[in-house]
């Protein structure tokens, strides 16, 4: 007799995560920033359903959402280009998992990165920092070049992450956004 499943799953469906443990892509649940492996290595979790603001404040995802013209399905700029940017400059340290056609999971996408939570939180916020240099580079006005280049001196990545995910709350899976 046939089991019972919700339609398009794949109960046999697995997946390789960086480290080269295989995992059951429905082990993740949506509250999930970090897979630990039975080695004990952990692995960043990110679903197309966590927003922006798990990276940066609303206000500077709003500037890029106002700012990125996005040419794919995708209605506004997301989580789903900031891991495509990752994925560009990682390609072999970040998985993904399409379970788009997969009513087990409440997910399109999942990406699974070689790097701990903290760590891809540092790589996505230097990434966008060199998309901005690289965008304000072709600006007409010198002042605006010269005050964000002054600006991008006094950064620090680092610390920026460390106070972003205190605010966040991090710890738990009922953070908010600021």
């Amino acid at each position: 007799m046939a089991q019972p499943r919700v339609p398009g799953s794949d109960p046999d469906r697995r997946l390789e995560v960086p480290c080269g443990e295989t995992i059951d892509p429905h082990d993740i649940d949506l509250g999930m920033r970090e897979w630990i492996c039975s080695d004990g290595t952990h692995h960043a979790v990110v679903t197309d359903v966590h927003p922006p603001s798990r990276f940066f404040p609303e206000s500077l995802v709003a500037v890029l959402r106002e700012t990125i013209d996005t040419a794919d399905e995708f209605d506004q700029f997301g989580t789903p280009h900031l891991m495509g940017v990752v994925m560009e400059e990682f390609p072999e340290k970040v998985v993904v998992y399409d379970a788009s056609d997969d009513g087990a999971v409440g997910y399109a996408m999942l990406w699974i990165t070689e790097f701990d939570a903290r760590r891809l939180h540092e790589i996505v916020v230097e990434l966008v920092v060199e998309l901005m240099e690289h965008a304000i580079s072709h600006a007409d006005d010198d002042e605006a070049i010269g005050e964000f280049e002054s600006q991008m001196l006094e950064f620090d990545i680092g610390e920026f992450v460390d106070q972003y995910r205190a605010q966040r709350e991090f710890e738990t899976e009922h953070d908010r956004a600021l």
